[in-house]
């Protein structure tokens, strides 16, 4: 008796067959009676990192007893040529015509980072009229998550130099209306970016960046290395109509970004604190593979920009970590405990 194919009885289903009209109307249909935009993929890479510094005999001294102070930190690249020659941009780049667009995110984070297994999702979309002066672009934006303790910072061939900085994100509302099934609430976010970490670039402790170019050079006025401040101001308008609302972004003011790129990562780092509070598992890729729960704790709150109780925290956390025969002694403290994550908890749901 043969096996039904295609109504499923088998198991499987027939490979779809284009038709000969099909075919015939392929051949003569022209991609270019429409306008196509440029595809590209930009990454906001996150981590959070201790300071990186030459070392200092008086101030390690200061700091033996002391925890090292871990912060936020978004990675950014230096543009080389126009349009924003010498801005700061995220990274990333065009898709190439034989790679899916996820494909492209990643082959972007490890040309700048030399990471291959992070954390990387898609987190948004933009495509707004006049966005890049070069034309119609459309960036994919993936947030991307990493120990940046790990990775090989570099530069690609639009840009001179790679830095992490410092991220602060502060919040205030400037209107409030709500009637029946309406609401409308505005807020303006304040984005400020610092590096005031000389081993936190792509630079090596020589002064030679990739290409052979030294500090002084990228200074541009001969005084050597300098630290770079970055800010701007984003708009948040959130409307929500009968129920249903809709978000939208826009830039007030910015200093020192390339593109749209202020904007972006406000709406990155937005997704990130999301995520941390409906499922904390993201927050692990931060984490190198042993921590403390001391550690992890702090690395909640740095996202979250919050204070959080420390006997709730590793009650809600226990499940998810295991403890290892590991312990972490020095630096002036009290010896503790290293954990890993439980990977059986992590499959069977968030945090």
């Amino acid at each position: 008796m043969q096996k039904k194919e295609a109504d499923g009885v088998s198991g499987q289903k027939k490979a779809y067959r284009m038709s000969k009209e099909e075919k015939k109307y392929l051949e003569q249909y022209d991609i270019t009676r429409f306008d196509r935009p440029s595809i590209a993929a930009d990454v906001a890479v996150f981590s959070i990192m201790g300071k990186q510094c030459v070392s200092n005999p008086v101030r390690d001294a200061e700091n033996f007893r002391k925890l090292p102070e871990r912060k936020l930190k978004i990675l950014l690249v230096k543009r080389a040529g126009y349009p924003y020659r010498d801005q700061w941009a995220l990274p990333g780049g065009f898709c190439r015509s034989n790679e899916d667009v996820h494909e492209t995110a990643r082959r972007e984070l490890y040309e700048e980072t030399h990471v291959k297994d992070a954390y990387i999702n898609l987190c948004g979309i933009y495509g707004d009229v006049g966005r890049d002066p070069r034309g119609w672009i459309i960036s994919h934006t993936f947030l991307a998550l990493l120990d940046g303790e790990k990775c090989d910072l570099r530069a690609g061939s639009d840009a001179w130099e790679a830095r992490w900085f410092d991220v602060e994100l502060e919040k205030k509302e400037i209107a409030r209306s709500v009637k029946e099934s309406y609401a409308l609430v505005e807020n303006e976010y304040v984005l400020r970016l610092v590096n005031t970490d000389e081993g936190a670039t792509n630079l090596g402790s020589s002064g030679l960046g990739r290409g052979g170019l030294d500090r002084a050079a990228l200074a541009g006025d001969g005084s050597g290395w300098e630290a770079v401040s970055l800010s701007a101001v984003i708009r948040e308008r959130r409307e929500c109509v009968d129920y249903h609302e809709t978000m939208q972004y826009e830039i007030v003011e910015h200093q020192g970004f390339a593109f749209d790129h202020a904007k972006i990562m406000t709406c990155a780092l937005l997704s990130l604190r999301r995520l941390a509070e409906t499922d904390g598992a993201v927050v692990f890729d931060l984490m190198p593979e042993a921590f403390t729960l001391t550690q992890l704790q702090k690395a909640f709150e740095t996202i979250l920009d919050q204070k959080l109780t420390a006997a709730n925290f590793r009650r809600k956390i226990a499940p998810y970590v295991i403890e290892t025969e590991q312990m972490i002694e020095g630096a002036g403290h009290r010896p503790a405990k290293l954990f890993r994550r439980n990977l059986e908890a992590f499959f069977r749901c968030g945090i």
